[in-house]
């Protein structure tokens, strides 16, 4: 398993050698296709890697890349748009923050979606 742990760091460093955007280096490290899906390729060992300092290291490496590419165009790959329903509350919360961080709505919450969420804090829907 260690193999497979540096194997996914060495994609990662060698893609940041080459100073992608934030999007490009998303899509092939950890995205649905990129390299961390097709090493660790199972629900379990996914989970796994989840867990463990190359990880860490991953998403390091990601805010890195986003603040470095902060003001350079993003790949050109489309966009989604979803409707996320939420009470007020958290509404004005996640406004304040952004204020308080100075950034955008948008940019926090795309901060916030890529951050690991421990599958025990996840509510299943009934």
């Amino acid at each position: 398993m260690v193999e497979k742990h540096e194997e996914v760091l060495r994609i990662a460093q060698n893609l940041m050698a080459q100073d992608p955007d934030w999007v490009t280096f998303f899509r092939e490290v950890l995205g649905v296709e990129g390299a961390v899906r097709r090493i660790f390729n199972t629900p379990e060992e996914f989970a796994s890697f989840e867990k463990s300092r190359e990880y860490s290291q991953l998403q390091s490496m990601l805010a890195r890349v986003r603040e470095r590419s902060r003001n350079k165009p993003v790949a050109n790959e489309p966009t989604r748009v979803i409707t996320v329903r939420l009470p007020k509350s958290l509404h004005d919360a996640l406004r304040t923050e952004a204020h308080e961080r100075r950034t955008s709505m948008n940019r926090l919450c795309i901060t916030k979606l890529l951050q690991v969420i421990d599958g025990e804090l996840v509510a299943v829907e009934a």
